[in-house]
């Protein structure tokens, strides 16, 4: 199954994430298949960057989002 997921980058106790599509057998930061934006949970307030469309393509082909995605993939206003 394909999902969309955060990789985490970044120093020790400073995280920042990419939001990637990978296959769900991968290791979080191993190989993906698409970057499609990043995410940064320290800026205030949070700074999220996504490619709407190429999420949209994802969705649409079946990709499945996981809990903290899909809410920010709400907040960047690729899903409702």
């Amino acid at each position: 199954m394909v999902k969309i997921r955060l990789k985490r980058m970044g120093a020790h106790k400073k995280p920042f994430y990419r939001v990637v599509v990978a296959d769900s057998r991968t290791p979080r930061n191993g190989k993906f298949i698409e970057e499609i934006g990043t995410y940064d949970p320290l800026k205030n307030p949070s700074e999220i960057k996504i490619d709407n469309e190429a999420a949209k393509k994802w969705l649409a082909n079946g990709a499945q989002p996981t809990d903290t995605v899909r809410a920010l993939l709400k907040k960047s206003g690729a899903i409702e």
